[in-house]
């Protein structure tokens, strides 16, 4: 297995496990961008990530998961205050494995054009396919792009609307946090000023192997812990089917591989700063065309 040389993607902060994932005086073997590591955790549960050399790396517990880096200088995580705020419900959903491109699964996150397609009766319907206009704005401070002033008609856009049984136009921001992770803020039930947050980081274990980590801080007293994630895990093994179809599995980065379309504006400006920051790993260059 080859270890990428790509310095954007080693200089990333990446999730390894969820937290409590390895149990007290237990490890755990998995790869990161190609490098095997081992995950050990001592008997009060502190977790140390080493590479198979020996070198301990430097880790973050975040987000109700457990971050590495393989680079020296790697960019800073984010801030979510969310998962700071007393009154959510922080929920962990899991990991799930996809084969594929770990941006492929950024840009699909992105995409509200599938939903009546991929997701029907649950985050979208057959006769609501219109994604309506919106825009996106890289914020240069932060160096995260967002797509802001997104709607879509949901029949149930979250676990509390559909045991509420009513569609809603539900709204959307999303926030590329790094080339490897992405969030959203969307429309919470009975609250007119505040907004869910669900979470997507990706632990690339090669180009083309992902696993793929789903945390959410939301604002729902009502849903029992395990429908929550049920319903998250529901919508991303739908879009796995799709993901590990989709050909090819790197994600094409010259805007004449794919074709764009309005709905497209957010997939249009990842691909573009992706390019702009040099990024390789994970992507299908013009020049391997």
């Amino acid at each position: 297995m080859t270890i990428t040389s790509d310095s954007v993607a080693l200089n990333q902060w990446f999730p390894v496990a969820y937290d409590g994932q390895v149990k007290p005086g237990a490890s755990r073997d998995t790869i990161l961008l190609g490098e095997p590591l081992t995950l050990r955790a001592d008997a009060s549960g502190d977790l140390t990530v080493q590479t198979q050399t020996g070198d301990t790396l430097p880790t973050i517990r975040a987000f109700t998961l457990v971050f590495t880096t393989l680079g020296d200088n790697p960019r800073p995580m984010p801030v979510i205050q969310e998962f700071d705020e007393p009154d959510r419900r922080v929920v962990n959903c899991g990991s799930v494995g996809v084969q594929t491109s770990p941006c492929r699964i950024v840009e699909n996150f992105l995409d509200m054009a599938h939903f009546c397609f991929v997701h029907t009766d649950i985050l979208g319907a057959v006769d609501e396919t219109e994604v309506l206009s919106y825009k996106t704005r890289l914020h240069e401070d932060v160096d995260e792009i967002w797509a802001t002033d997104c709607k879509f008609f949901q029949p149930a856009a979250s676990q509390s609307a559909r045991d509420a049984s009513a569609g809603q136009l539900t709204d959307y921001i999303y926030r590329i946090t790094s080339p490897f992770s992405v969030m959203l803020y969307k429309t919470a039930m009975g609250y007119a000023d505040r907004l869910d947050a669900i979470c997507l980081f990706i632990q690339p274990k090669t180009e083309t192997d992902c696993i793929a980590y789903m945390p959410m801080a939301l604002l729902d007293d009502v849903s029992s812990t395990t429908s929550m994630i049920d319903f998250q895990q529901t919508i991303f093994l739908q879009d796995r089917i799709i993901l590990e179809n989709q050909r090819p599995r790197l994600l094409p980065i010259s805007p004449r591989s794919e074709m764009p379309t309005r709905a497209d504006l957010s997939s249009v400006a990842y691909r573009r700063w992706l390019k702009d920051k040099g990024l390789r790993f994970g992507l299908l260059l013009e020049d391997a065309a």
